[in-house]
């Protein structure tokens, strides 16, 4: 594989290193205030990578509410940490006149003296990264955002940040990445597509209702898309009568220590509500069928036997409030979503819906997020939702790894309110 190194010691960046680069809040000879200028940092950029969805959002535009919108933002500058064969970076770079630095200092400056930038998107996913005890990848997200900050550090100013997914694999880690972006003062933006994407039906949970219990049914691996199901379920938890309080404990569960929790059909038993599993299930538009393709709600048995590595993760927040995610390779291959109200005879239900190649436009409703925060400097929503995600993969992976033992965190009383309105995609 061609690392980053060898690349950038062959690739001949003198003329390019010129290009486009000037200083921050300069104007067009009309007068008029100049677009603004961004940076990407990234572990590796090819085809499906994130680096694909997300920073070629600013390249060619994307499609939002019936029209084709191209963001008043131009890439000027890039760091990319790995080079598959299969590699896009240096093609864009070709094709759209930016530079590839060999480091994200160089990056954020545009070659200059001077940062020269006006926000930063940094993508820590993919690419080859080594795995600790409990199969956490350890991309590396921190490392980059640190880089990030020393620059802001440095120059005594700061601008809007977007990070990819969870924050970091350690919480120690993300917990300083939120106190560093208040330190130095400049919105920070995180997550990924699932709080944003198109629901079927369109609704949300009621602001300030009383929630009792939360189900959420995905696909998906440990350490990658737990996150994904995690985030569905807090993007929701959060609007509850109260406003987020954080996490008194975590358990993981894999295997049939998952079947046996199901056969229980409740929470107070180790399990889950059924008719928040049966609801989730009535959602999915991918929901397994025998062979004889018959429309059939699966039993028991037959999900048994298509899903052969379940995961579920217990939660009990410090309010009393109760979730339960389940990976269901096999069963589902889509999101959904099922929380039981107080006074509520039915459950609550929905689809979070992913629209599939290769257009994949719930990346193009993430982005809209992050240009949102570029242009207005505030962030759609609150940071700490990313952070008790982040501290809920680690917590629950670790759980996992222990033996599916049930875990008290106290370092996840992460509290925090969010608006009434709505930021999931909607036309």
């Amino acid at each position: 594989m061609l690392t980053r190194r060898t690349f950038l010691g062959a690739m001949s960046a003198g003329p390019m290193l010129g290009a486009r680069v000037g200083r921050v809040g300069a104007q067009d000879q009309d007068g008029a205030a100049a677009r603004k200028r961004m940076a990407v940092v990234t572990t590796e950029w090819r085809y499906h990578s994130h680096a694909w969805h997300m920073a070629e959002r600013f390249l060619h535009g994307y499609p939002i509410a019936g029209r084709w919108h191209r963001p008043p933002l131009d890439v000027v500058s890039v760091y990319v940490d790995q080079f598959p064969e299969n590699d896009l970076s240096r093609q864009r770079s070709e094709e759209f006149g930016f530079p590839i630095f060999p480091t994200i200092a160089e990056t954020l400056r545009a070659g200059g003296d001077e940062l020269a930038v006006d926000a930063v998107l940094i993508i820590g996913e993919h690419g080859n990264y080594p795995r600790n005890a409990y199969g956490q990848t350890q991309y590396p997200r921190y490392e980059f955002f640190k880089a990030v900050t020393d620059v802001f550090r440095q120059e005594g100013r700061s601008v809007p940040v977007f990070n990819d997914k969870h924050l970091s694999w350690r919480w120690d880690w993300a917990q300083e990445m939120v106190g560093l972006s208040r330190e130095l003062d400049f919105p920070f933006l995180a997550g990924s597509s699932l709080p944003v994407t198109w629901r079927m039906p369109s609704i949300d949970l009621p602001y300030g209702a009383e929630v009792e219990e939360m189900l959420c049914v995905a696909m998906g691996g440990v350490d990658s898309y737990d996150f994904h199901a995690l985030e569905t379920i807090q993007c929701m938890a959060e609007r509850r009568r109260g406003g987020e309080t954080g996490v008194a404990a975590v358990q993981g569960l894999r295997g049939q220590a998952v079947w046996n929790a199901m056969r229980t059909g409740d929470w107070a038993s180790g399990g889950w509500d059924p008719r928040l599993f049966e609801a989730c299930l009535s959602r999915s538009h991918t929901l397994a069928q025998p062979d004889t393709f018959s429309h059939r709600y699966p039993t028991p048995e037959q999900i048994q036997a298509w899903v052969q590595d379940p995961v579920a993760y217990r939660i009990e927040y410090r309010d009393g409030t109760r979730a339960t995610m389940l990976l269901m390779n096999g069963l589902v291959g889509d999101f959904t979503f099922a929380a039981r109200l107080k006074g509520a005879s039915e459950p609550l239900s929905t689809l979070f819906h992913l629209p599939p190649n290769p257009n994949v436009v719930y990346s193009a409703a993430l982005m809209s997020q992050a240009e949102e925060t570029f242009l207005t400097g505030k962030s759609p929503y609150p940071i700490e939702r990313t952070l008790l995600t982040t501290g809920l993969v680690e917590s629950c992976v670790r759980s996992l790894g222990d033996g599916g033992e049930r875990s008290e965190t106290p370092h996840l009383a992460v509290c925090y309110q969010v608006s009434p309105a709505s930021t999931f995609a909607q036309s």
